[in-house]
């Protein structure tokens, strides 16, 4: 636990501590990117899909999408960026994986608390947070990004094309994880097809978990959850046996 506690400061420093404004940063980017999206959406329909602020509607989306995207791609690059105190036998590889995880899922609990509390206490948002769906939104994303990262974790250094492949392959899941619109608002034939992108899952669930008229009946946590724990043990079990190798590659 002293490990993961050492490499987590170890990152803070690294990643915040060096940049002027640190953790403010964390704040506003996302803030900028949600008042963006507000604004010029605003312009163009005169309410959002549901409730009363375009904030709060594009904050509940993006912060999901964002918690996904930035701790996923995190947790593949763990044991790259702490390559270096891998010859230490008190650090594995494990820690590395577990303290990157811990730090940004931390950072991303933070500006979700501070965005989306600051909304509902300066809008007129018309929402009332059910917080248990709120926790299990972010759970779902949480095992998600960890299996997802983990696996990565695995193929960007056994495959380095792998990661470039990646990046251009997952930029449309911007567009489809539900941070412009709602599942029911799409065609059949589509939402045929977007159920199985296990992110709009969770954004489904978030926004009931602020919205308490909506009540989205796609969302399916076993499937989240199950995805993310199958691509968690494969991950696992990849790394084990081929991690030695892939460090001294």
């Amino acid at each position: 636990m002293r490990t993961v506690v050492a490499l987590m400061l170890r990152e803070m420093v690294t990643t915040y501590g060096r940049s002027p404004g640190g953790y403010l940063w964390a704040v506003l980017e996302p803030v900028a990117a949600i008042a963006l999206l507000a604004f010029a959406f605003s312009l163009a329909f005169h309410a959002p899909s549901l409730g009363s602020s375009f904030a709060l509607f594009y904050a509940t989306g993006y912060l999901i999408y964002m918690l996904f995207h930035d701790l996923s791609n995190k947790i593949a690059t763990s044991v790259r960026f702490s390559k270096s105190l891998l010859t230490f036998s008190a650090v594995s590889w494990l820690d590395a994986l577990v303290a990157r995880f811990l730090l940004n899922l931390l950072t991303h609990l933070m500006v979700i608390m501070l965005v989306i509390g600051a909304m509902l206490a300066a809008l007129d948002t018309r929402a009332s947070p059910d917080f248990p769906l709120i926790a299990n939104a972010i759970g779902m994303v949480a095992v998600l990004a960890f299996g997802v990262g983990v696996i990565n974790c695995y193929l960007f250094m056994a495959f380095p094309a792998w990661e470039r492949v990646w990046m251009v392959i997952t930029r449309p899941l911007f567009i489809i994880s539900g941070v412009f619109f709602l599942f029911e608002d799409l065609p059949r034939w589509v939402q045929g097809i977007l159920w199985f992108n296990p992110v709009f899952h969770a954004t489904g669930e978030m926004r009931a978990g602020l919205y308490p008229t909506y009540s989205p009946d796609y969302v399916s946590p076993i499937f989240a959850y199950g995805l993310g724990l199958s691509l968690t043990v494969i991950g696992l079990m990849l790394m084990a046996r081929h991690v030695d190798v892939l460090i001294h590659k």
